[in-house]
């Protein structure tokens, strides 16, 4: 069978590949879309645990709108459309949630806000600088995370929240809360929130327990702020499926149920082989494609290859976990090192160097080849040759299972 795959923004990579030796294609499950803005309208006029958006907006002497970067395909702009006139003639400004990430670029800008809203609001639109923007201390969460968010956030009367609820290979799932720590939080809190990651607890799919999660929660707890989010949740074409409204946590608990269903694959058996590919905008660097790493090892059998598939259009992203994993002689080495101290990233490299004690990691990328021999990943410049080296080293019964968006699906054996 032809194997075709994506690869960036509008490219495949393609490779011949024996369909018996393929245990499943995955991807996030096929689900029935109705009329997207129909379904955000539905969520906004039934919110859950709150006013409407524009009972809600009544009084406000300012709002701030909080927007996920351009690392999440959230349909920013798409929401914005549907409430334009509920916000219209209010004193609104808004701040990307990038935690750690860069700034958006001009290209990026336009993704999240579209040239219409970019336009109108471009002197009201900034840029969270976790380093630079002066924060509050809010206090220490339960888990000794002192925490302290950008004051734009403390100081709004009310924040409205735009995010898309998916699983997170650390805390749990994404949405509402995670846009306020991390993402606009402190560099020192996000640190001390992802040294969290670290835990048993703290994996894809779980809530309770998880201590990042509990982090989150300690903070909104503190600022005591109004809050309205709209939440969507997205099938594997990036189109809404589902969304809710209201209360930044009944609202995250219905979206949630309805991410499961779009997200969660079950498969018969875990493969040899598990080919792992990162779709835009995901790929934009290492730092965010290493989830589809994570996400991979679910569905991977001890001694394993783990091949990721990842453009990489933006470098390495936050380079801490590359330099931690370069200096280290071997995955363990790595956690021991990270045992003894423990800096923002080092939670990318954890999770790599853990696969790499049971398993071997591959990858295609447009990534400098030395550097990722560098962090124990085998580079290849063609998915065609990394498959035929991995049925060479695997044998000739070797299983592989395909992961289309690994990212975003979480891979669980059917019991």
């Amino acid at each position: 069978m032809r194997l075709s795959v994506p690869y960036g923004k509008d490219s495949k990579l393609e490779a011949e590949i024996d369909e018996r030796s393929v245990l499943g294609i995955i991807e996030p499950n096929e689900v029935e879309i109705g009329n997207e803005t129909e379904i955000i309208r539905h969520a906004l006029a039934n919110p859950i645990g709150s006013p409407t958006l524009k009972d809600f907006l009544e009084g406000a002497r300012d709002v701030l709108f909080i927007v996920n970067d351009p690392t999440r395909p959230t349909p920013t702009a798409r929401v914005l459309d549907i409430i334009e006139e509920d916000i219209a003639g209010h004193n609104i400004r808004f701040i990307v949630a990038t935690g750690i990430h860069r700034a958006p670029t001009e290209e990026e800008y336009l993704q999240i806000f579209t040239e219409k809203y970019y336009t109108k609001y471009r002197d009201r639109i900034h840029s969270h600088d976790s380093k630079n923007d002066e924060m509050v201390h809010l206090g220490t969460s339960k888990n000794g995370t002192e925490m302290k968010v950008n004051r734009i956030g403390v100081d709004a009367h009310k924040i409205v929240i735009i995010s898309s609820v998916e699983p997170h290979y650390f805390a749990g799932y994404t949405g509402g809360r995670k846009s306020f720590l991390p993402g606009i939080a402190s560099f020192e809190t996000i640190e001390q929130n992802h040294k969290l990651a670290l835990k048993p607890e703290a994996r894809a799919l779980r809530l309770e327990g998880n201590p990042v999660h509990e982090d989150m929660v300690d903070a909104l707890s503190k600022v005591k702020k109004e809050i309205f989010t709209i939440s969507t949740v997205l099938d594997k074409n990036h189109r809404i499926y589902a969304a809710t409204a209201g209360d930044i946590y009944q609202s995250m608990e219905a979206a949630v149920e309805k991410a499961e269903e779009v997200f969660v694959a079950k498969i018969p058996r875990k493969a040899d082989i598990v080919v792992s590919v990162v779709k835009f905008p995901s790929d934009i660097d290492l730092y965010q494609a290493q989830k589809g790493i994570d996400n991979a090892k679910y569905a991977l059998n001890e001694g394993g290859i783990l091949l990721l598939v990842a453009k990489c259009r933006m470098g390495v992203g936050e380079d801490s976990f590359v330099r931690l994993l370069s200096s280290a002689d071997s995955p363990r080495d790595a956690l021991e090192r990270i045992e003894k101290k423990f800096v923002v990233g080092y939670h990318k490299a954890a999770k790599m160097a853990e696969v790499g004690l049971y398993a071997q990691t591959w990858a295609v990328t447009d990534l400098d080849p030395k550097l990722l021999e560098s962090i124990f990943i085998r580079p290849f410049s063609s998915l065609q040759d990394a498959l035929d080296r991995a049925f060479e080293e695997k044998g000739k019964d070797a299983k592989v299972l395909i992961l289309l968006d690994g990212s975003l699906t979480i891979p669980n054996v059917e019991e």
